[in-house]
């Protein structure tokens, strides 16, 4: 398995956790927050795209999927289209409200253009400095395993909302 395997087999991993975090989930459970400072399951998953979106074009030079495939216009939100959530206060994150389906649009138009970006990679590829302002530099492979950890915290804090919501259905029934 080489380097660019690994990465793809990451991101894959990240996709497969996505996926049951948020099927058959209404926006409102979506929007749920276990208190008043905890992120949604929504925001969560937006984020995680939206950084993972960010990252990938800075790397490829390309324009974020969030602008070229309308999805800033879709989601309508109250933003800048080039904000990713980071530093969202807890007004700001219920803003972020959506449906499965825009969700998950969103997240697999990102996650192909992803993986079609690792695909691309050579070996050589991987070491290239993309940011000196750390020390030591970040590299192409630095900063796509930046965003794998990043991806699968918030997934992971998704998964658990989840699991508070599904407890509380059980509850009730």
């Amino acid at each position: 398995m080489t380097s660019v395997d690994l990465l793809e087999d990451a991101f894959e991993r990240i996709r497969d956790a996505v996926y049951p975090a948020v099927n058959g989930l209404s926006p409102e459970d979506l929007a749920y927050r276990p208190d008043s400072e905890s992120n949604s399951i929504a925001w969560l998953v937006w984020h995680l795209t939206r950084i993972q979106d960010d990252h990938v074009a800075g790397l490829d030079g390309s324009e974020q999927v969030w602008m070229a495939q309308g999805w800033a216009d879709r989601f309508a939100l109250p933003y800048d289209p080039t904000d990713t959530g980071f530093g969202h206060d807890p007004g700001m994150v219920a803003a972020v409200t959506a449906d499965a389906p825009a969700l998950l649009g969103y997240f697999e138009d990102v996650h192909k253009k992803t993986t079609t970006f690792v695909r691309s990679l050579a070996e050589t590829d991987l070491a290239r400095v993309v940011d000196r302002s750390w020390n030591p530099p970040v590299t192409v492979s630095v900063r796509l395993v930046s965003v794998i950890a990043d991806d699968l915290q918030h997934v992971g804090q998704a998964a658990y909302i989840r699991g508070i919501l599904q407890r509380r259905e059980s509850a009730v029934a």
